[in-house]
């Protein structure tokens, strides 16, 4: 029975997989707008480093 169907298991793992991986990236990105504001704030904390 198992080796009849192995190919569809198979690819279904994969695409359960891939879908998991997927949602797991979109679920953990940080926003745009976040990143902005933190090299902002990165590039001006270096600034007045340089300038003490």
């Amino acid at each position: 029975m198992l080796a009849k169907y192995w190919r569809k298991i198979g690819m279904l793992i994969i695409i359960i997989a891939c879908l998991f991986n997927i949602v797991a990236k979109l679920v953990a990105k940080v926003p745009y707008i976040d990143q902005l504001k933190e090299s902002a704030q990165y590039v001006s904390d270096n600034q007045e480093e340089e300038e003490n």
